[in-house]
């Protein structure tokens, strides 16, 4: 496990035990016992977190200095005395101040939205077992089950597998069956794959198959 809360980054599944919902031994969590669906799993935001954290740490770390130096009866820095003087004397219709108000506000969008958001995009949560354990599922890994799922029909040449967050889409080509047969096979399998999972939000089916093309 690489992250706090038994997150992994990979493409293997993910356990995360939630000590806020254990439950005494023998009382599983069933599909009717009230709980709420399961939701993606939050990012951390370690990258974006250090990087403000340090930004607004330098920025006060060089106010805190100017206001003491001037408390202590130097002068204010020359940057401090120049920004001062642009504030005051420059209009609210300059393009550098639309400029800047532009930047902090992106800025500030861009935490909000990281905030608000799970992040984890390629984590698909999985049902619970227990109250106590939560596991989530790689797309990857999704995608891989699945494909490997579809070799095994008969008449399938070769297979791809893409799995998004809602939909799971499968690109076949077959060769010596009949087409028809070959994805009404996938249908049945594919369909019990997907049920396979265990997925929260089963994933949503598409399936593509074409005919292999005739060489020489």
């Amino acid at each position: 496990m690489s992250e706090p809360g038994g997150l992994q980054q990979g493409g293997a599944p993910v356990l995360e035990k939630d000590a806020e919902d254990a439950a005494p031994p023998g009382q599983g969590a069933g599909p009717d016992d009230g709980r709420p669906a399961d939701h993606r799993f939050w990012s951390a935001r370690r990258v974006p977190a250090a990087v403000v954290a340090v930004l607004l740490a330098a920025v006060a770390g060089v106010f805190l200095y100017d206001v003491v130096a001037v408390r202590a009866h130097r002068p204010a820095m020359a940057w401090r005395r120049g920004l001062a003087h642009q504030l005051a004397e420059r209009p609210l219709d300059d393009p550098w101040v639309f400029v800047g108000a532009g930047v902090a506000a992106a800025l500030g969008l861009w935490l909000i939205l990281l905030a608000v958001t799970p992040g984890i995009r390629q984590m698909l949560p999985m049902r619970r077992p227990r109250p106590d354990v939560r596991a989530g599922l790689h797309r990857a890994t999704a995608a891989l089950v699945l494909r490997d799922r579809a070799m095994e029909v008969a008449g399938v040449r070769s297979a791809r597998a893409r799995a998004g967050r809602r939909r799971a889409d499968v690109s076949v080509v077959s060769h010596f069956r009949d087409p028809d047969d070959v994805r009404a096979d996938l249908d049945s399998v594919l369909t019990d794959a997907v049920h396979g999972l265990g997925l929260v939000r089963p994933l949503t089916l598409s399936v593509h198959v074409r005919r292999a093309g005739k060489k020489g």
